[in-house]
């Protein structure tokens, strides 16, 4: 049988009619929405774990800043925080997002981008800081 006939074996959450009750856990939804939301948890551990790798990275193996011997700390430990931020939040959304697809419901906007963007900017800005005055105390 061709796609949409009758006796189709689509799971899909679109085949329920309205207004009928739907299981507490919904049904499963079309497994490419399933995969697609999978991918993107596993972007966003990719991410995590690249974050606390280059923190660990900057605070063990980053030759120390003149005159600002904290200087790797305070660029590296917050990189190593919002690694495990965001892997923790990719996973809270991952389940969020599956839940809403077995609901049929829309799926709420990630945080994460908005996070990622603004706490990265800080510490390069806190880093170009540190840059700046570690040179200009350097040369006294």
């Amino acid at each position: 049988m061709r796609r949409g006939e009758e006796g189709s074996t689509n799971t899909s959450h679109h085949d329920n009619p309205a207004g009928a009750a739907k299981p507490a856990d919904g049904v499963e939804p079309d497994a490419r929405f399933t995969l697609a939301n999978e991918r993107t948890f596993l972007a966003w551990s990719r991410t995590a774990l690249a974050l606390v790798v280059a923190g660990l990275g900057i605070v063990q193996l980053l030759p120390p800043f003149p005159r600002v011997p904290w200087g790797r700390h305070i660029i590296g430990t917050p990189l190593i925080i919002l690694g495990s931020v965001v892997a923790v939040v990719s996973y809270l959304e991952w389940t969020r997002n599956q839940r809403a697809l077995r609901r049929g419901e829309p799926m709420a906007r990630s945080r994460l981008p908005g996070v990622l963007a603004v706490t990265i900017a800080i510490i390069g800005l806190v880093a170009a800081v540190l840059a700046v005055v570690s040179g200009a105390t350097g040369n006294r």
